[in-house]
């Protein structure tokens, strides 16, 4: 079976999109690591599967690239934006709305949520800070922005191994749907610095709700004032939010190319 598909960015966070509106496609976790392969399929961050919605313009299903779901994407959200048009799309996190601002793109993502039942954790605590700690990282803020976040403030993110921290806590038993985790550190000019192992993908270049939940973190913290610049290694986004409303986010969508795969020929 040959299928259409996109290839796209934002700020290096990369996906492969299918537009399956008009003509339905059956994704498993088998084909979702097949075609996430970066030798032997197409490579991505998170597969993008575009739907009807009776909610919303269009529905977004993520699939990570181990073949496990996500229930929100920020960067995908600004692609599938600059893909379609679409100025709601209905997410398994919510309903997410869009619009293109010259040449880039600003989607708000609802309101974070900060109940320790809503990120979800194992056992009721606090979350800001989380009493809990993992080697140098500890008491984070964890905040739900569609999916789970972690929050780290650090001297300096770049330091952290989060090559080997990642994976240790996205699998610890507090969180029984998994965490991504941010490391920032507060720039002299009140930026922030961020890296983010992300559930399921591992390190990104950027992580868009990674980038929400952060700057979240910061404003809540009085460590930034909104609107806040999150620096990741891919690019720059624009982090908006106060108390009861939506964090908004404002950044690049890029798309790479359009391309056509034969799903069948792909390793079951």
């Amino acid at each position: 079976m040959t299928r259409q598909f996109h290839k796209m960015h934002g700020l290096g966070n990369d996906f492969v999109v299918f537009d399956a509106r008009a003509e339905p496609l059956t994704v498993t976790p088998a084909l979702a690591r097949a075609l996430g392969d970066r030798k032997t399929g197409v490579g991505f961050d998170q597969l993008i599967v575009l739907t009807p919605s009776p909610a919303a313009d269009l529905r977004m299903d993520i699939w990570n690239a181990d073949g496990g779901m996500a229930e929100a994407c920020g960067n995908a959200s600004r692609c599938v934006v600059a893909l379609t048009g679409a100025q709601t799309i209905e997410t398994e996190g919510g309903v997410i709305e869009g619009a293109a601002i010259g040449a880039e793109v600003e989607v708000a993502m609802g309101e974070p949520r900060f109940d320790w039942n809503q990120i979800p954790l194992a056992d009721a605590m606090d979350t800001r800070p989380l009493p809990l700690a993992w080697d140098e990282l500890a008491s984070p803020d964890a905040v739900n922005v569609g999916n789970p976040h972690l929050c780290f403030f650090v001297q300096d993110s770049d330091a952290i191994p989060l090559e080997k921290l990642g994976p240790q806590i996205e699998h610890d038993p507090a969180f029984p749907e998994r965490i991504n985790v941010n490391v920032a550190s507060v720039e002299p000019d009140g930026s922030l610095k961020l890296r983010t192992w992300e559930r399921g993908a591992g390190l990104t270049l950027a992580c868009g709700t990674g980038a929400c939940a952060t700057g979240v973190a910061a404003i809540r913290r009085r460590l930034a004032t909104s609107p806040v610049t999150v620096r990741t290694h891919g690019g720059n986004l624009m982090i908006s939010w106060a108390p009861g409303e939506p964090v908004r986010m404002r950044g690049a969508a890029t798309h790479v190319f359009t391309g056509t795969i034969d799903l069948d020929s792909l390793p079951a």
